[in-house]
């Protein structure tokens, strides 16, 4: 059921903008957009079908295939001029399907058949099946992998370290850099026993609890060195079902390089072992329970499966052409990857579905704008800028006619001004006119800067890619003026990225004042000038 509220307020909103907004700004195709938008806005119905029917979207992956598809069968739909532009390749394919985990005896809180809560980064090894074993703790030295090599086979081992998305590396450098640290451990241990020896010599006392002796020896034993899964190849070859390390909650899981990238990386030589990152609560009870030698077991049944590769991804580019200046532009983008433990809901559907939603408000007004606008799903984004890279390499000669590049890739915060330079200030006020009262609870203000220093290499986003080569990226100011208490450290990178984390009137909001901004940008007789924008980097040294 539609809440009545939500039913009344797109009529409420529309008799407010009409009774305010200024004459000039009553152009018949923003009229159009705004009336399309706050009565029929189906930017949350794009969100459900990129994160809901589709997915999780690696590029590598089935689904980020079926994304590109969708898109542009959406902008072919609306009229637009659309091309699928290739951006790179994986060595091999990934998918993810279901996974499930659970323990078996000890004294676990909610006793026997636990379930349990983690996840495997991308492009990482699944079991082979259900597969139930008893739980180890990985050696530090050779003294201790000798030790328990009898029982390493079949057994799920506990690595250290906490989880920081990534898997253990398993490339020939990680293995010699493990193999000089066990090197180096077994002569640690040497001389630690020496010193534990002379000491039961010295007191007589050969019966000693160790740990109390270590704790009275603290000060003249060496520490062992410590690296996650330092026996990582040996115990894959000894046989263990996988290996297991503690991660705080919401759980990151990134991506595996070598497996995407690696020069040596194909489908006969993929890792064959699982990389499983546990709730670090459930971790740490575990742990103990292992240290005490109680008896417990592990099932895990984890479908993550590959396929030959190359497999190549792409970038979805749709224009709507402009009818005055068709070779210059104004550009809108977001990324259509996303990690595959969630669903990109927010990594980047607060991107990508306010770009589809402006662009058919667009279309649905029958916008024919003097200037060319660009709508680009970038590809490859959490892999390195792929797209973004992929795309300014192959249109060098557009750049310099690109008024600016509005990228959203953040929260589902709503947009509530913009920040330019001094130069464009009179064109984005006069763009933004009556934009405010779109929603007078949002707002929109138009603020100023003082030239930056212009990058010189890649950041976090797909824009960063543009600002190195000077291209204006100016990005709308959001926040969160109802106070829904997001937070994208929860969401980024994590299992939480969802559908359910969108802000629903925030996107839609947003989607509406780009469609117009955009609009009106791509209407103006000049490019956004560009002076005073960047400072050179030889001059902001």
């Amino acid at each position: 059921m539609i809440p009545f509220s939500r039913i009344i307020r797109p009529v409420i909103t529309l008799s407010v903008l009409f009774l305010t907004l200024p004459v000039p700004a009553q152009d018949h195709v923003v009229k159009k957009i705004i009336t399309e938008g706050t009565t029929n806005n189906l930017t949350q119905h794009h969100l459900d079908v990129l994160t809901n029917r589709i997915g999780g979207r690696p590029v590598g992956s089935d689904a980020y295939n079926a994304a590109v598809k969708w898109a542009v069968s959406q902008f072919e739909k609306w009229g637009l001029e659309v091309s699928v532009e290739e951006a790179g390749e994986t060595r091999v394919g990934f998918n993810r399907g279901p996974w499930s985990g659970t323990l078996y005896g000890g004294v676990f809180p909610n006793g026997d058949g636990t379930s349990l809560h983690f996840a495997t980064p991308s492009y990482t090894a699944g079991t082979k099946g259900l597969q139930k074993g008893h739980v180890l703790l990985e050696p530090k030295t050779q003294a201790e992998f000798d030790r328990m090599k009898k029982v390493l086979k079949g057994a799920w081992v506990l690595i250290t370290g906490s989880n920081n998305g990534w898997p253990v590396e398993r490339t020939v450098q990680a293995d010699k850099r493990r193999d000089s640290i066990i090197q180096l451990n077994e002569e640690i241990a040497r001389e630690n026993n020496d010193v534990i020896r002379r000491y039961r010599t010295r007191t007589g006392d050969r019966r000693m609890n160790e740990d109390k002796m270590r704790e009275e020896l603290k000060d003249s034993l060496k520490t062992i060195n410590d690296e996650p899964a330092l026996f990582y190849r040996q115990l894959v070859e000894a046989g263990v079902l996988g290996f297991i390390q503690s991660s705080p909650v919401p759980i990151t899981a990134l991506w595996d390089k070598y497996t995407v990238f690696g020069e040596e990386s194909c489908f006969d030589n993929l890792p064959v072992v699982p990389d499983i990152k546990l709730d670090e609560h459930q971790y740490n009870y575990l742990l103990q329970m292992v240290k005490e030698r109680r008896p417990v077991e592990l099932a895990f049944d984890i479908r993550n499966h590959f396929r030959p590769g190359p497999v190549k991804f792409h970038n979805v580019v749709a224009k709507m052409k402009g009818s005055k200046y068709p070779d210059e532009y104004v550009m809108v983008s977001g990324h259509l990857d996303s990690y595959d433990t969630a669903t990109g809901g927010v990594d980047c559907g607060v991107g990508v579905t306010p770009a589809m939603e402006s662009a058919r408000l667009l279309s649905v007004a029958g916008a024919k704008p003097k200037r060319s606008i660009l709508f680009v799903l970038f590809a490859g984004e959490e892999f390195g800028l792929l797209g973004a890279t992929a795309w300014v390499k192959a249109h060098e000669k557009e750049l310099d006619k690109i008024s600016n590049l509005f990228n959203r890739d953040g929260g589902p915060t709503v947009a509530t001004g913009v920040t330019v330079s001094q130069a464009m200030y009179e064109d984005f006020i006069k763009i933004s006119e009556g934009i405010d009262q779109i929603n007078p609870a949002f707002g929109f203000k138009v603020n100023t800067f003082k030239p930056r220093p212009r990058p010189t290499v890649p950041g976090g986003t797909d824009a960063s890619v543009f600002a190195i080569r000077g291209v204006p990226t100016i990005a709308f100011d959001n926040s969160d003026p109802k106070g829904y208490n997001f937070d994208y450290r929860e969401i980024w990178h994590t299992e939480r990225d969802v559908y359910t984390k969108s802000i629903d009137e925030y996107q839609e909001h947003t989607s509406v004042v780009q469609a117009v901004i955009i609009y009106r940008l791509a209407n103006l007789d000049h490019l956004l000038p560009r002076d005073g924008y960047y400072l050179e980097p030889e001059k902001s040294r």
